[in-house]
């Protein structure tokens, strides 16, 4: 699934292409006491990083839902079904940014709207930059043109009751719980003599 990275240095927004391969959005949540994960399998992504003045700076991300994968087809099916996401009429997850501020050198904080079914709720996303890296010009062949590459990471914590996910007899009988952890790893790179 396309999606776009920019960085915005102080005179002008870089691009950056996400390298798919190296990119995800994962899930765990317990079921009675284990920790069961999943991902999903598509997304589209755009940040706009500025290095200078993090307030420029904003995120915008999509996931359909139909793209669960738990590794079990029975599971990410009842996953889709209304007993949780309700995927046919609410088909996409998505997160957009407000604010933007720098807690440190490596640490942003994303403030934003996160909808999941009909449910929006204003959250804090922290994001990690993982590293940028100039990649050698003797490389740079060898990557299909790559000049830089640059990672990103957030966590976010979330209680599904809060988005009317898995309601009913699934969070009374605490079969499934409530805190569901969602981690976005990004890989994005930007060719040579950009």
């Amino acid at each position: 699934s396309a999606a776009l990275i920019a960085a915005t240095p102080v005179d002008a927004p870089e691009e950056w292409n996400v390298d798919a391969a190296h990119t995800e959005v994962t899930f765990e949540v317990r079921h009675f006491f284990t920790p069961v994960s999943g991902k999903f399998d598509a997304f589209d992504i755009e940040l706009i990083y500025d290095a200078v003045d993090a307030s420029n700076s904003s995120v915008r991300a999509s996931i359909p839902v139909a793209s669960i994968d738990t590794n079990n087809e029975r599971r990410d099916e009842h996953l889709e079904s209304p007993d949780f996401f309700e995927a046919a009429t609410y088909p996409q997850i998505t997160f957009e940014s407000t604010a933007v501020r720098r807690i440190s050198e490596t640490e942003l904080d994303a403030t934003g709207d996160l909808t999941i079914k009909d449910v929006t709720r204003r959250v804090d996303l922290p994001i990690t930059l993982l590293g940028v890296k100039e990649i050698p010009a003797e490389m740079q062949q060898m990557l299909g043109g790559v000049g830089r590459v640059v990672a990103f990471e957030a966590v976010l914590e979330i209680d599904r009751n809060d988005f009317g996910v898995g309601t009913g007899q699934w969070a009374t009988d605490a079969v499934v719980g409530k805190n569901v952890s969602i981690r976005i790893a990004v890989e994005a790179n930007q060719q040579a003599g950009m």
